[in-house]
């Protein structure tokens, strides 16, 4: 039995549609905070279960019988190690055999701000005893969908990186990488550096941006204060723009791209060029 947890999120729902093409669904299990959102992939076939971070009741109850659980990282940034800790202890408990945790490149040295409960996360995974596997992914492409929609219409991509490059790839190419674990073998107490095949500029986004949609698109670097400051005043919480700031600081830094190969490994194909991956949001646009 594999269990994934988060599945009404965005990645987790793309790792169960996966799952069901590969193996029976009443062997998936779609742990879900809300049941009521689940409907689409009750109607795959999977058994769906509630599983909140904050209620380990649940978790234990939404983990019977696994032998595989994906450990979606949660999206409460403040309070996932806790979260993340009541999860792996249902795990144990339960007697998950093989615990798979979505992390984030480097996460073990990495200076991003999100890192940090990353790496917490796998020291309490590596301390219950649980066989791991940690897949530590760089960005989505899918967060720059905002951004390339202000591209179209003002003719820049904004952003405080300088020419720092980024492994991004759609969610789509991770998710696949999750389900090539979950099903295979021999992944016991690995960690995979997860990444594009060629990591790309914000420059890079901007000439793709520019040759897709055909408009004048150019890259506009401004200093990180600066670009925090543009960031509010368009509307963003001021914690989200220090996040966005502190990202551009990591790419320019080098710490979300990364040449292990890993991803293209798993998934036994290239990873999603970029310009495939700007054409689908531009068609996400409209």
């Amino acid at each position: 039995m594999i269990v994934v947890t988060g599945a009404t999120g965005h990645l987790g729902r793309l790792v169960v549609e996966a799952l069901v093409q590969k193996v029976p669904a009443d062997q998936v299990v779609a742990a879900v905070r809300n049941p009521e959102k689940a409907a689409g992939l009750a109607a795959l076939g999977v058994q769906v279960r509630t599983a909140d971070y904050d209620q380990p009741s649940t978790l234990t109850e939404a983990f019977a019988g696994a032998d595989k659980v994906l450990l979606v990282s949660g999206s409460e940034v403040g309070r996932r190690v806790a979260q993340h800790t009541a999860a792996v202890q249902a795990a144990k408990a339960a007697g998950v055999t093989h615990l798979i945790y979505t992390s984030i490149l480097r996460a073990d040295t990495s200076t991003i701000g999100l890192a940090s409960e990353h790496k917490a996360t796998e020291d309490v995974v590596r301390d219950s005893g649980i066989p791991f596997t940690f897949l530590r992914n760089s960005w989505y492409t899918e967060n720059y969908e905002q951004a390339v929609a202000q591209a179209v219409a003002t003719g820049a991509v904004l952003g405080s990186a300088g020419e720092g490059k980024a492994g991004g790839v759609p969610r789509e190419d991770y998710a696949g990488a999750a389900v090539e674990v979950l099903i295979g073998t021999g992944h016991e107490n690995k960690v995979y550096e997860l990444a594009a095949d060629e990591a790309w500029s914000y420059t890079d986004l901007a000439e793709a941006i520019a040759r897709i949609s055909g408009k004048p698109v150019s890259y506009q670097d401004v200093p990180a204060e600066q670009h925090r400051s543009i960031l509010v005043g368009a509307g963003l919480p001021e914690f989200v723009a220090d996040m966005l700031v502190d990202a551009d600081r990591a790419i320019a830094a080098g710490e979300l791209a990364s040449d292990s190969g890993d991803l293209r490994a798993l998934l036994g194909r290239p990873t999603t060029p970029l310009d495939t991956a700007v054409t689908a949001l531009l068609k996400n646009l409209g």
